[in-house]
C-alpha cells in the first residue's frame, strides 16, 4: 500500500469533499478519486458512501481512519530518524497531555537540550489513551502522564510530585465567598479527591485542560483556580494571586512511560535523570 495513498484518504475523510482535498493535495479531483478508488479496490471494501452529493464515511471507512493516522505518524517518524543518521545525532518523539507540558516540560526540555549533545526532539500533545497507545507502537520514544498503565511491555518511573494550590486574584477568607472559580483537568485522581473534599461547595463557572491558561484567564478576568505551585510562585510573591487558607493541597505525581524492550532505552533513561524527584 503506498503512503499516498493513506494520506489522500485521511485528507478526505477530513473534508468529506473531494475538490476540497484536491485543492489541498495541490491534485486533480480525478486524481484524489483514482487513489481512493485504488485504495478501495486493495483492501477490497467500500470507504465512502457516495450515494449524496457529499461524501459519508462508512464503517469500514471510519475503522481505517484510527489505523491510517497510526501508520502515517509512524512513517513521519521512520522519516525523521533516517534522515538525521547521517549527522550522526539521535532523536527522541515526546508526547504529553496538555496540562502536563505547562507543568514540568518546558524547563525539562531546555535542560535536555543543554546537556545531551546532538539530540533532536519531536513533541506532541495526546489523551493519556493515545500516549499509552503511541509508546506501544513506538510512534513515541517517551510519553508524560498522570496515571501510568500497569503492563510488562512499558516501564513506568515517577518523575515529580506537583503540588496544586488554590489560588485567588483578591484575598479570601473562606470557600463560600469565591464566585468564578475555574476547573483545571489534572486527571480522575484529582477531580474525585476535589470533589471528596468540597462536594457542592466549589461549583465551576468555567472548565481549562491547561493550568497555565486557567492563570492567565483568571489574572485578566478575576477568580480562583488550582494551580501548581511553582507556576504561580511570582504572581504570588507580588500579590498578583493570594492563596485561599483553610484550603487542602492536592499532590500530583507525574509519570513517564516508555517501552522495556526500546532499543533507545540508554538515551531515554539519560534524560529522564534531568528530572528532579518533587517540586516544591
Amino acid at each position: 500500500m503506498k503512503i499516498e495513498l493513506l494520506k489522500t484518504f485521511i485528507d478526505v475523510s477530513h473534508t468529506l469533499h473531494i475538490r476540497m482535498s484536491a485543492q489541498n493535495l495541490h491534485l486533480t479531483q480525478a486524481a484524489v478519486s483514482s487513489r481512493i478508488k485504488q485504495l478501495e479496490d486493495e483492501l477490497g471494501v467500500l470507504l465512502f458512501d457516495r450515494s449524496n452529493k457529499r461524501l459519508k464515511l462508512t464503517a469500514e471507512g471510519d475503522k481505517l481512519v484510527k489505523h491510517a493516522n497510526d501508520m502515517m505518524a509512524m512513517w513521519h517518524k521512520l522519516k525523521q530518524e533516517v534522515g538525521v543518521t547521517d549527522s550522526d545525532g539521535s532523536q527522541l518523539f515526546l508526547g504529553a497531555m496538555m496540562s502536563i507540558w505547562d507543568m514540568v516540560l518546558h524547563d525539562w526540555l531546555q535542560k535536555l537540550h543543554r546537556n545531551i549533545d546532538d539530540v533532536h526532539l519531536y513533541t506532541h500533545t495526546y489523551s493519556s489513551v493515545e500516549l499509552r497507545k503511541r509508546v506501544l507502537n513506538r510512534i513515541l520514544d517517551i510519553g508524560f502522564l498522570f496515571e501510568p498503565p500497569y503492563t510488562d511491555e512499558i516501564i513506568s518511573k515517577k518523575l515529580c510530585t506537583v503540588p496544586l494550590v488554590l489560588v485567588s486574584t483578591d484575598p479570601i477568607k473562606q470557600v463560600t465567598d469565591i464566585d468564578n472559580f475555574v476547573m483545571v483537568d489534572y486527571g480522575d485522581t484529582i477531580n474525585s479527591a476535589f470533589l471528596h473534599h468540597f462536594g457542592k461547595d466549589l461549583s465551576p463557572i468555567h472548565h481549562m485542560s491547561q493550568p497555565n491558561t486557567a492563570m492567565s484567564f483568571i489574572l485578566e478576568a478575576g477568580g480562583t483556580a488550582y494551580l501548581p505551585r511553582q507556576m504561580c510562585f511570582t504572581q504570588l510573591r507580588k500579590q498578583q494571586l493570594y492563596l485561599v487558607p483553610n484550603t487542602p493541597t492536592f499532590q500530583r505525581d507525574i509519570h513517564a512511560i516508555y517501552l522495556a524492550n526500546s532499543h533507545k532505552r540508554e538515551l531515554i533513561e539519560d534524560s529522564l535523570m534531568l528530572f528532579p524527584y518533587s517540586i516544591r
